[in-house]
């Protein structure tokens, strides 16, 4: 865990993380290369992940969980992130699930869903995005139709998180398209149940473990306790949720790109070149001051927007810049420390082709560079515009 968001935290938080990253050493670095090889989720791992608590690690005390803040969740995300992204994001997404369903006004959810996601018995996942919807969430087409006594679903869902392994998916639907993101939804949908189709997950460069991919309800029976969110509600609570996923997005590219320059610097004190270490060179040296400098701007940005949401004040634009910085640079500041190894910086050993991978993956993760760019310049339209 880095120096600074250790100021941040009580001696409580860092004892939690301190056990985080103790797992992390022991399970996901000595194994992400071979899952990623594999083209498996590592399920054992995320059970292994449950038994120190990482699945309950937002869900409130009063229901078995840890009741832990915002800003712990970015500080796991980095830890996670330095051993490999993929799997810090599919485990986030599982917490996430207990999490919003500890809340759920259905006693069902509380008090069998919710503990059997927290153990790793069960797994979740958020579904927003569509074949043909996903920046323009408010696209979606995956319909919910009134029948007696609740509700039928029928649509396609894909890109989703942990949807080759999930039991549970927080499913964004439309209940009237005339209406637009007024008309949207939220549903739990249980894979378990007739009516779901799962898809192949994705044969994904680099997040295989990530288990993204897709399913179908056709003619999906959901009872009305089912329904976490009415419509317009949902596309409100939606846009919430989004914001804090971008911005644990960009403290997972700082994960990444942390343990890109520990690398990089390890590799460049060791070897040796016309009778000094790399990193007596100054070309190197410059080079990966680079990369040190953009990792601080962006933890800083990082940890502003984690603040603001800490709060619960208006993190919109907060978010859209610490999420567009880190699409921006990690991807070629990983870049930069692969060629500072030389041929060695893509072998497998060192990790940083795989983060390579999960960083190109990061920049369309809850929105990509370009909506970041719409959402910053909106922002700028409604402050400095005319009138």
């Amino acid at each position: 865990m880095t120096d600074f968001l250790r100021g941040e935290l009580t001696a409580e938080e860092c004892a939690f993380l301190d056990s985080a990253a103790a797992f992390s050493r022991a399970t996901i670095a000595p194994n992400a290369a071979a899952w990623e090889r594999e083209r498996r989720q590592p399920v054992e791992a995320l059970r292994e992940a449950a038994a120190v608590g990482l699945l309950r690690f937002e869900a409130p005390k009063e229901a078995g969980g840890l009741g832990h803040r915002y800003m712990v969740k970015l500080a796991l995300c980095e830890e996670m992130s330095h051993a490999d992204m993929a799997f810090a994001f599919s485990l986030v997404n599982t917490q996430n699930v207990a999490a919003r369903l500890a809340y759920s006004a259905t006693a069902r959810h509380r008090d069998e869903h919710v503990p059997a996601l927290m153990s790793g018995g069960i797994f979740g996942a958020t579904a927003l995005s569509e074949p043909g919807a996903g920046s323009d969430f408010s696209a979606i087409r995956t319909s919910a139709t009134k029948v007696e006594g609740g509700w039928r679903l029928d649509g396609e869902k894909g890109w989703i998180t942990n949807a080759g392994i999930a039991d549970l998916f927080i499913t964004y639907v439309q209940t009237d398209p005339s209406a637009g993101w007024r008309g949207i939804a939220c549903f739990l949908v249980d894979a378990r149940r007739p009516g779901f189709r799962r898809a192949e997950p994705y044969a994904l460069m680099g997040g295989h473990v990530i288990g993204a991919g897709g399913f179908a309800l056709e003619n999906y029976l959901v009872p009305e306790d089912d329904m976490l969110a009415g419509p317009g509600d949902a596309f409100k609570l939606a846009m919430k949720g989004v914001n804090g996923a971008r911005v644990y997005v960009a403290a997972m590219c700082a994960g990444l790109l942390a343990s890109s320059l520990e690398t990089a610097l390890a590799y460049g004190a060791a070897r040796k070149t016309f009778g000094k270490s790399l990193l007596e060179h100054q070309g190197l040296n410059w080079s990966l001051g680079d990369v040190a400098n953009d990792l601080e701007a962006l933890r800083g940005l990082t940890l502003h927007a984690g603040r603001l949401i800490d709060i619960g004040g208006d993190a919109v634009m907060a978010a859209a810049h610490a999420k567009k910085f880190a699409g921006r640079v990690t991807l070629p500041r990983i870049a930069d420390c692969i060629q500072s190894m030389g041929a060695a910086g893509l072998r497998e050993e060192h990790g940083l082709a795989r983060h390579l991978a999960c960083a190109k993956l990061a920049a369309y993760t809850d929105g990509s560079t370009e909506i970041m760019n719409d959402r910053i310049g909106a922002g700028l339209l409604k402050t400095y515009g005319p009138g």
